[in-house]
């Protein structure tokens, strides 16, 4: 008896032990599958060509596999880099946007953000980057224009460069990409007016944002942004004219708007607002007019300034009017009632 329990127990750990070998042997050889030579050898020549800054790059060595390294992503089922995301460097000094970063072909998301010290023009080597779907390229020195060859990323969801140093007119080619969503190009030193048909391709469905604020964009606000289905949209601190009624409207999905600081001109009376609004700013420009009456019932609004404009008439009460002190109405033509002065000092009652 004892024989036969001793035999089971050495089968039993056999069992174990060729248990163990196997899922080792398993995770050796899923690591070797996860860095292609191809990629590897690209990420070795980034590193170079950033500096090889002991902050980010000190697991980048040839002798482990890139899969593993700080800042790099792949895929669980083929093992290709799919992600490469640098950031928050400070040491990075006068380097450009490795061309070796189109070499990894398979790249789903690049982001280079908050690197003071990366410099030049984005590269046209990037157009070779056929899968990627976001791109990040923000709070460095970069500067030059906005390529044109961004529109050759078909797959392009996010296009993120702001806080850059960047120059010249949006490419109107940036509205052909069919997936094309979320636009940030704000605090850069860009001119010209806004593309027309900027993020038009987007369904109804999607969620569309666009920030292009703090630049020197001219022009109206695009008549065909009517039929876009802005969640966000900042444009504020341009130099924008003409109205904001493309936007505006009953029925959209608006949740975030800041039009301010800019030179619009219309009137207030009798526009209607999105029903989900939480975030409206349209200060700084030279809107007339009355404050719609709709505003009261806006129960998501959590911020309304039409301070510095030219409207008059009676502030609306009621609902959530009492959310909004005077700060909200400041410095306009005529606007009056609480929380602003009562109104028979414009004669108004």
């Amino acid at each position: 008896m004892a024989a036969s329990s001793s035999s089971k127990q050495s089968s039993q750990l056999l069992a174990m032990l060729l248990l163990i070998s196997c899922l080792v042997g398993a995770a050796t050889s899923a690591s070797t599958m996860q860095c292609h030579d191809e990629d590897q050898a690209a990420l070795m020549a980034i590193s170079d060509a950033m500096g090889n800054s002991p902050y980010h790059f000190a697991s980048w060595t040839p002798d482990t596999f890139c899969c593993d390294w700080s800042d790099v992503d792949c895929d669980a089922a083929t093992g290709r880099v799919v992600g490469l995301s640098v950031s928050g460097d400070g040491n990075l000094t006068s380097a450009s946007i490795p061309d070796a970063i189109a070499n990894l072909t398979s790249l789903r998301n690049l982001t280079l953000r908050h690197l003071p010290g990366l410099t030049g023009d984005i590269p046209n080597s990037l157009s070779r980057l056929a899968d990627l779907a976001f791109l990040t390229i923000s709070y460095t020195g970069v500067s030059g224009p906005v390529p044109s060859f961004l529109s050759e990323l078909a797959s392009l969801v996010s296009l993120d460069l702001s806080f850059n140093s960047l120059t010249g007119a949006i490419p109107a080619s940036l509205a052909d990409l069919p997936s094309l969503s979320t636009i940030d190009l704000s605090r850069n030193k860009l001119d010209g007016p806004i593309p027309a048909t900027l993020l038009s391709k987007c369904s109804g469905g999607e969620v569309v944002e666009l920030y292009l604020s703090k630049n020197n964009f001219s022009g109206g606000i695009p008549a065909e942004f009517s039929g876009v289905n802005f969640t966000r949209l900042d444009l504020s601190r341009n130099s924008l004219t003409g109205d904001a009624l493309p936007v505006l409207g009953k029925g959209k999905p608006l949740q975030y708007l800041d039009l301010s600081r800019n030179d619009l001109h219309f009137s207030l009376t009798g526009v209607e607002l999105p029903e989900e609004v939480s975030f409206v700013d349209l200060s700084h420009n030279a809107i007339r007019g009355r404050v719609p009456a709709q505003v009261a019932s806006l129960s998501n609004l959590q911020l309304f300034n039409v301070s510095y404009n030219r409207l008059c008439g009676v502030v609306p009460t009621g609902g959530i009017m009492a959310r909004f002190d005077a700060y909200s109405y400041q410095h306009n033509k005529c606007l009056c009632g609480t929380p602003l002065p009562a109104c028979h000092r414009y004669g108004l009652f």
